[in-house]
């Protein structure tokens, strides 16, 4: 086990220009290069439980806060998937990688997909963390239901909204168990402010259900049944049963918190089989 002074010490900061401006991420250890997109709203905080993991695997973990989340520029306009997709390869053109694997939970999910369908050459295989396939109705209905309330969130002088956007959070999150994970992603949260619900609108106006099918590259779905989208997830499955399909029991979308060394086993053995394969990067 890793000392949180090691950990720091494997831990280096970056920014990279992007279309918006600056585009934060952080990097761990060294080895086989793997991209990591965020869940929304969120930052690249969200794996810190399995950096350290993959560093000891011989995967170098990179983390992007994704534009208007974290410590990267906020964008001048609620961007579109296809806008956050560019802001990857903007990093992969910034450390100079011409190729990486590359992983996203979620909103992420859909931005690690589309930044391999618009730069096909960059990436050598996908990790989609319960994607989340909307239909064209269910779309619709998640947009009227989740972004007017998102919109409306305003810091309150009496300190209310402190407690109201924690209590959101721990209603979407279930059976949640842990303190630490639920902590840090309400202060991510609270850190996004105006721009705190950029990211579940640009997952609302794209289709990934249809755009799945245009994947080439070896991809693995890897899910959990207590997610509470992990029914989209199996849709995905269904829609590509070509695909590798990793399934944990429980969680919820905190599940690299609460099954980091599951998780992250998860992830090193598809992408060792993808090294084994000739496809390193």
């Amino acid at each position: 086990m890793t000392s949180p002074a090691d950990n720091r010490a494997q831990r280096r900061n970056g920014y990279a220009p992007g279309p918006f401006g600056q585009v934060h991420f952080q990097i761990w250890g060294e080895g086989v290069p793997l991209m990591l997109c965020h869940q929304s709203p969120s930052s690249s905080e969200q794996f810190t439980a399995i950096y350290p993991l993959l560093a000891r695997r011989k995967i170098q973990a990179i983390g992007i806060d994704t534009p208007g989340f974290g410590m990267s520029t906020a964008p001048d306009h609620p961007p579109s998937i296809e806008e956050y997709a560019d802001c990857v390869t903007a990093v992969l053109d910034h450390l100079g990688l011409p190729r990486a694997h590359i992983l996203g939970q979620h909103t992420g999910s859909m931005v690690a997909m589309e930044a391999t369908l618009r730069h096909p050459g960059r990436f050598a295989s996908l990790i989609l963390n319960t994607p989340t396939p909307f239909s064209a109705e269910e779309r619709i209905e998640w947009s009227q239901r989740l972004t007017p309330r998102q919109r409306a969130w305003r810091p309150q002088a009496d300190g209310s909204h402190l407690t109201a956007l924690w209590q959101r959070r721990c209603a979407a999150s279930g059976s949640w168990t842990h303190l630490p994970a639920m902590h840090r992603e309400v202060v991510q949260m609270l850190r996004a402010g105006d721009t705190l619900w950029y990211g579940h609108a640009a997952s609302f106006r794209y289709d990934q259900l249809g755009r799945l099918a245009s994947i080439s590259l070896p991809t693995l779905i890897l899910t959990n049944s207590g997610d509470l989208t992990f029914p989209l997830a199996k849709r995905a499955a269904a829609s590509r049963p070509d695909f590798d399909y990793v399934e944990l029991a429980g969680g919820t979308h905190d599940i690299v918190d609460e099954q980091p060394e599951a998780f992250s086993a998860a992830v090193a053995t598809f992408i060792g089989r993808q090294v084994a394969a000739g496809r390193r990067t």
